[in-house]
């Protein structure tokens, strides 16, 4: 079972930035796996962002807290996401802007949360450089949803997300570019795009 102490370990020795344009590590996802000329090549502009990849302590093994966007918002209606948004000029760090996410969309106190190191950044096609947050949330806490954000917040076992026949690959083609994907597909949730590409990183950290 992964404690609070190992997980700090293995993220003081987790990679930090691509070693190569656009490229990754064996193992290791850096962006939306949509090739340079979607992505925009490795020096593109993006707007930063930061997550919380919120470990709960659970007496059956360690969750992982997610939420599920609203169907009428403009961007990613409906999706699985982490707690998380857009890092503001007032926010000393990526870990600060995590934290103020998580406590505007969920109720979840920053106090609450124990900040263990970061993810290198990911990526997306959307314009977005995030920078993964991982904390970890001892209970008892309780969660007071922004209801024009969030429609509900929820958990997966870690155990469950460190399966790799749980890390499902899916693809489609829009004119000459495939896009290759990651899905977790659990209790009836569909966890794909950058949620999915975080969390499969954060499985190879911890089967390393």
């Amino acid at each position: 079972m992964v404690t609070c102490e190992e997980l700090r370990h293995r993220l003081a020795r987790a990679p930090r930035a691509p070693r190569r344009a656009l490229g990754a590590d064996e193992g290791w996802l850096y962006g939306d796996e949509a090739g340079p000329a979607a992505l925009g090549g490795a020096m593109a502009r993006r707007t930063p962002a930061a997550v919380l990849v919120g470990v709960v302590d659970r007496p059956r093994g360690p969750a992982v807290l997610l939420t599920q966007r609203t169907d009428h918002l403009r961007d990613h209606a409906g999706q699985i996401s982490f707690p998380g948004g857009r890092i503001e000029p007032g926010d000393a760090s990526p870990a600060a802007a995590a934290l103020r996410e998580a406590e505007e969309e969920i109720g979840l106190e920053a106090g609450r949360v124990e900040v263990l190191g970061e993810l290198a950044p990911y990526d997306t096609v959307t314009g977005f450089r995030i920078h993964p947050v991982v904390g970890w949330i001892e209970p008892p806490f309780a969660l007071r949803l922004d209801r024009f954000e969030v429609a509900d917040a929820f958990e997966v076992p870690l155990q469950f997300v460190l399966e790799p026949h749980n890390q499902r690959r899916h693809s489609y083609r829009r004119g000459t570019l495939t896009r290759g994907y990651y899905v977790l597909p659990y209790e009836g949730r569909f966890i794909w795009g950058a949620t999915a590409g975080i969390l499969v990183n954060f499985s190879s950290l911890l089967r390393a």
